[in-house]
Parts: structure tokens; C-alpha cells; sequence
């Protein structure tokens, strides 16, 4: 065994060496805000920088074969973990993989595709930090984290909007997902270096649908230094204090109000981009919902996760 690692090390030597990579891992349930995030990151620094993959497409099985199995797509049984992580382990390698793809628009399973890692490479999706193996691998790590009902209204708005599903259909599978949820998907927000939770104002009524934002700054990380920003001039829009977490250890939480007014909340976000060290305009597609809805708290979280991927 010894001599064939030597051999392998010893053929790979001539290999160009990556260079400053950055990995980034974004978990979270189904519908829980991961795509959106990943995109406005992509989009703002460009692919020639970034490159991003969902690890859904390591499922099993189609759409149609899963309705026959006694587990839903919130399973390991249900995905190809092994070959994910070991995908992770050669990007982080600096190599090349050959990646398979799940098409969520019908369900299918389509051709692998070659995935070559750019200087920061973004992995979402429900089990990048499903194992110790697979944490190894990532500089940072994020678990989004909205209110349960939040999030079912959101899958519920996708999967009828988007993937063909009827309400009732997804309402249906939201419950047979539960337990899945509960004991493979939830558990990895114990080891996230951030804990991102999008969700209403309380007290608002119930057809405001303005998202404010909770963010979890745990010591395993070091922080943007969030001390400038955290003055009398945007009080309004950001606080930070120091609470309990579920396992009642002590945390930095960034609350950033989601009906502040914009001149506060764009002194913050200016802010943090220059703290990034980025000229110029920061990138519109920060903060997009769609393309015609813009949320200040998203975009906040945002430019503090691209902080970790420019400045770690």
C-alpha cells in the first residue's frame, strides 16, 4: 500500500498546484433560501472567479423511481455521499470532476458534467455538511435556518411555481420528508461557522412578507470586524448582541431589520464592501428575490459571506 501512495504522489507531482482556493458550503432544507444566496454571489463576482454546483445532483434516483421507495431525497440511501465526498476532496485538490446532474425542473437524471474549481467554489444543497469528511473540505460553513412555516410556504410557492408539483402534492410530501428532515437535514446546522435566518418581523401582520435577518457568528471563524458599521447612524438597520444558541453556547447575533430605511441600511452595506476591499459599485445582484423584488437584509448576509470568500 505504501509504495502505490508514493507511486501516485509522485505521478501527480507535475500537476500545477491550485493556489488560493476559498470553499464554501451552503446547507439547509428544501426551499430554504440556498439557491437564491448561491446565485447573487455567483452573479456579483463572475464565473471567471466563481464557480457553484447544488449537491442534489448526487440523488440515486429520478422523480419518478422515487415514488416507489420507503425514503425521500432527504436520505443518504437516497444520494451518492461517497462519491460527493470525494469530489469535494479533489476540488479542494484544485482538480477537476466529473460531476452527475439532477434536472429539478422534471426530475431527471442527465449526463455528468466536467466541473473545474475557479478560485472560490460555492457547494449548496441538503448534505454538504452531512459528514466529518465532507466538513474537512470547506474554509467556511453555512446552514440557512428560516422559521419551519416560512420555509413550507416558500417550497410550496417553487415547487407549484416552478417544478410542476400541485399545492396538495407538495404539502403531502412536506410531511412524509418530516421525519428525513428532522434527523439527517436539521442536525447539520450544529456545524456551521454561520447560522443565516430569514423570517418576518414579529408583530407585523400577516400580509407583510418583509424578511429581516438573523445572523449566527460563531468563534469558529474569524469575523469581519463589524464594529464600524454598528453606529448611531444605523442602529435602525443593524444591532449585534451576544445570545444563546440551541446548545447554549454563546453567539454574535447580526439581526438586520428588514423595514429600515434605505439610507441606513445602504450606509452598512457600502461599508462592508469596502471593507471587502472591492471599487467600484456593489454588484445589483446582491439582495435579489427575483428580478424585481430586493431585499437589504439578504443583501447584507451576502456581502459578509463574500467578505469570508474574498478577504479568508
Amino acid at each position: 500500500m505504501p509504495h502505490r501512495i508514493a507511486a501516485i504522489q509522485k505521478a501527480t507531482a507535475h500537476l500545477p498546484h491550485p493556489g488560493r482556493m476559498t470553499m464554501l458550503a451552503i446547507a439547509g432544507d428544501s426551499a430554504s433560501g440556498k439557491t437564491t444566496i448561491t446565485k447573487g454571489l455567483v452573479k456579483a463576482l463572475g464565473d471567471m472567479r466563481i464557480g457553484s454546483f447544488c449537491t442534489d445532483d448526487y440523488h440515486r434516483y429520478d422523480r419518478v423511481e422515487r415514488k416507489s421507495l420507503p425514503f425521500t431525497p432527504l436520505h443518504p440511501e437516497c444520494n451518492y455521499l461517497e462519491i460527493m465526498e470525494q469530489h469535494l476532496q479533489l476540488l479542494t485538490l484544485g482538480q477537476p470532476i466529473l460531476k452527475p446532474k439532477y434536472h429539478h425542473s422534471d426530475g431527471t437524471l442527465g449526463r455528468p458534467e466536467l466541473f473545474e474549481p475557479q478560485e472560490i467554489v460555492i457547494v449548496e444543497g441538503l448534505f454538504p455538511l452531512w459528514s466529518k469528511l465532507s466538513r474537512a473540505t470547506f474554509d467556511v460553513t453555512v446552514y440557512l435556518d428560516p422559521p419551519e412555516e416560512v420555509r413550507r410556504r416558500w417550497k410550496v410557492q417553487r415547487d407549484t411555481g416552478k417544478r410542476g408539483y400541485t399545492e396538495e402534492e407538495v404539502l403531502k410530501d412536506l410531511v412524509k420528508r418530516e421525519p428525513e428532515s428532522e434527523k439527517y437535514i436539521r442536525p447539520q446546522r450544529a456545524h456551521a461557522d454561520i447560522v443565516i435566518s430569514f423570517a418576518p418581523v414579529e408583530g407585523r401582520t400577516e400580509s407583510d412578507q418583509t424578511m429581516s435577518a438573523t445572523i449566527l457568528l460563531r468563534p469558529t471563524v474569524p469575523h469581519p470586524d463589524l464594529s464600524s458599521i454598528l453606529t448611531s447612524d444605523t442602529r435602525e438597520s443593524v444591532h449585534l448582541k451576544l445570545i444563546r444558541d440551541q446548545d447554549g453556547k454563546p453567539v454574535d447575533a447580526l439581526h438586520v431589520h428588514g423595514h429600515a430605511a434605505e439610507a441606513s441600511t445602504k450606509i452598512v452595506e457600502e461599508t462592508i464592501w469596502q471593507h471587502i476591499g472591492m471599487t467600484g459599485e456593489i454588484p445589483q445582484s446582491l439582495g435579489m428575490i427575483s428580478e424585481t423584488t430586493r431585499s437589504a437584509p439578504l443583501a447584507i448576509a451576502q456581502l459578509i459571506l463574500l467578505h469570508h470568500l474574498i478577504r479568508s
